[in-house]
């Protein structure tokens, strides 16, 4: 597709979001732990024996340094069940405003991933999805790179790098 760039007046292809179907953890259930979890487009509920997990959909929005568009992604936050619950309610109400808390529950591409990011989601139901931002001062090079950017040339690897993982 293409588009009329805001920043620059000239036309550019659009690229596409990188979206994740489900939260990482999802991936990694049992047979016998799907019957007890559901999964929609927006919303999943995991149950194990000893707790609930709840995730929301959410966009990640990656600023490209050396770019007029930025890298979206499709990815997924646990939120706890009070602010699951809350969100859920309010999902078809398109002047709910919302903060929470959540861990950030996909793991990208060219990151090291050894336990979840913590950060901050932002409902605006007038927008679309809510917009996910992980905590600054969180030591993680994802972190890093939301903060600071990252260059084209990275941006269209990982659009690559998704593009083919989905073939």
């Amino acid at each position: 597709m293409k588009f009329t760039c805001k920043c620059c007046g000239k036309e550019h292809d659009e690229w596409p979001a990188i979206a994740y179907s489900s939260p990482s953890p999802y991936l990694d259930l049992t047979e016998e732990e799907l019957e007890y979890s559901e999964l929609t487009s927006d919303f999943c509920i995991i149950e194990y024996p000893e707790q609930t997990d709840r995730f929301i959909r959410v966009v990640f929005v990656q600023k490209v340094i050396d770019s007029c568009q930025d890298l979206d992604y499709g990815v997924w936050v646990t939120l706890s069940e009070k602010s699951f619950d809350e969100f859920v309610e309010n999902y078809n109400n398109k002047e709910f405003e919302a903060t929470y808390f959540g861990w950030f529950s996909n793991y990208l591409p060219d990151y090291e991933f050894t336990v979840n990011i913590p950060a901050t989601v932002e409902v605006n139901n007038t927008i679309g999805r809510p917009l996910i931002y992980p905590h600054r001062d969180y030591e993680h090079q994802l972190v890093h790179d939301f903060y600071n950017g990252i260059t084209k040339e990275e941006a269209e690897k990982r659009i690559n790098t998704a593009l083919k993982n989905s073939d």
